[in-house]
């Protein structure tokens, strides 16, 4: 029955009188806090919330403070994107629940202002309606906290079921479509897309799913959550993270640290259109579930040997150090190593290892990767380095892709503006 209701809650084609119909009976309100999801968005949060809470100790202090070394929200571009990367994510993608393009310029409003108070460190203290939101302990978070809040736009925001929503349907760029079936993927569209996405990362992950949680309760009759997913990487003191199969994962970021690597690979720039994403760049994320069982039982140098780099140090094969040249003559070329350099092309990763308990079907973990890129352009930068792994990975033995997501990611923004307000210059 739960697969049922979610089923329907999900389908992929929705229009404005669905979701009056259905969608307003099916989405529930979480007690004592006025969010408003729908059933699959619901379970999450509340299994999101049970297990931050096992994790996350104390809860953060009450005084209200001001961060002097908070990273700030406001900019040219978007934090949470070239900035070092926090320990825990907590990323959720909302559908907007009304046509009316006022309305959703008030809502990003709501929420530019909300980021920018929640990544200063200051407290939440607004009213929605009759629900006072008064609760410091959960929108405050101190300086090691590290918190930013990213917001992307998907294509369904600019036309849904061929219909124009908001007049800015011309306006959607070409970057700006679904990943092409990759073979072996089975892509859940229940935990794929979305019309906005919002990336949290922090070094708390309360402070993570309360930013969540306190945008959610800004959106009410605006936006309903259409999925949400959390992440964590290992604590590596500034060292490139592990991945649960025990692998540095993300050793070529070390190419794009340099802005001048970014503007080369990242950032989105005037000539590349349309002209309100210039300072922006397109988010990839895709949920790639992890074999962890199967792995184990395999020898160490033959993983190795599918990775193309030593387990310990990182090094690519016949080097010493993680981030020594690759020689691709030393290293197999069915190796992922060898398949992602042959694209010819970088893109930026910022992706988290994920963890949601036994899986009741198999016994198995329910544990992996979710991938997280970003890059400026999503057809010739990532489209070609995962078709060749796709094809020809000795890793997908041991992985499988769940879901699939791109957004556009725009500039930063100013105080007294809102994100994405170039978008509706004219509108």
């Amino acid at each position: 029955m739960k697969h049922k209701q979610a089923d329907e809650l999900n389908k992929d084609n929705r229009d404005e009188s669905s979701y009056s119909r259905r969608d307003v009976l099916k989405m529930v309100t979480l007690a004592g806090t006025g969010i408003v999801v729908g059933s699959s968005g619901m379970a999450s949060l509340f299994a999101i919330n049970n297990r931050l809470k096992a994790i996350s100790g104390p809860e953060v202090s009450q005084s209200e403070k001001v961060n002097n070394d908070a990273i700030p929200f406001y900019g040219e571009r978007q934090a949470g994107i070239g900035t070092p990367q926090q320990m825990y994510m907590c990323f959720a993608a909302f559908d907007i629940i009304s046509d009316n393009v006022d309305k959703l310029k008030q809502l990003l409003k709501i929420w530019t202002d909300k980021s920018a108070d929640m990544t200063a460190g200051r407290a939440l203290r607004e009213t929605n309606g009759q629900q006072q939101v008064n609760s410091s302990e959960e929108s405050t978070t101190d300086s090691s906290a590290k918190l930013t809040i990213t917001f992307g736009f998907g294509s369904t925001l600019f036309t849904r079921n061929g219909i124009d929503r908001f007049g800015l349907g011309s306006q959607c760029p070409d970057e700006l479509r679904d990943i092409p079936s990759m073979p072996g993927e089975t892509i859940n569209s229940q935990i794929s897309g979305g019309d906005i996405c919002i990336q949290v990362c922090a070094n708390d992950p309360t402070a993570a799913f309360h930013v969540i949680r306190n945008l959610a309760v800004a959106s009410i009759e605006m936006a309903v959550i259409r999925w949400v997913q959390t992440g964590f990487i290992d604590d590596s003191d500034g060292h490139t993270p592990r991945n649960l199969f025990g692998f540095k994962d993300g050793t070529a970021n070390i190419e794009l640290e340099s802005e001048q690597g970014k503007e080369n690979y990242v950032w989105v720039d005037s000539s590349k259109g349309p002209a309100w994403m210039t300072n922006g760049t397109y988010l990839v994320a895709r949920k790639i579930r992890m074999d962890m069982e199967k792995w184990e039982q395999t020898f160490d140098i033959k993983q190795e040997a599918i990775f193309g780099r030593s387990k310990n140090s990182g090094a690519p094969f016949g080097m010493h150090d993680e981030f020594d040249a690759v020689s691709m003559r030393q290293i197999p070329s069915n190796s992922h190593v060898w398949l992602a350099r042959s694209a010819g092309t970088k893109i930026l990763r910022r992706s988290y290892s994920y963890f949601e308990g036994i899986d009741p079907v198999t016994g198995n973990l329910d544990a992996g990767l979710f991938f997280i890129s970003f890059q400026k352009s999503v057809r010739k930068q990532l489209v070609p380095m995962l078709s060749l792994l796709a094809k020809s990975d000795a890793l997908n033995p041991f992985i499988s892709t769940l879901s699939s997501s791109v957004f556009a990611c725009p500039p930063g923004s100013s105080k007294g503006g809102f994100i994405g307000e170039q978008l509706f210059k004219g509108n």
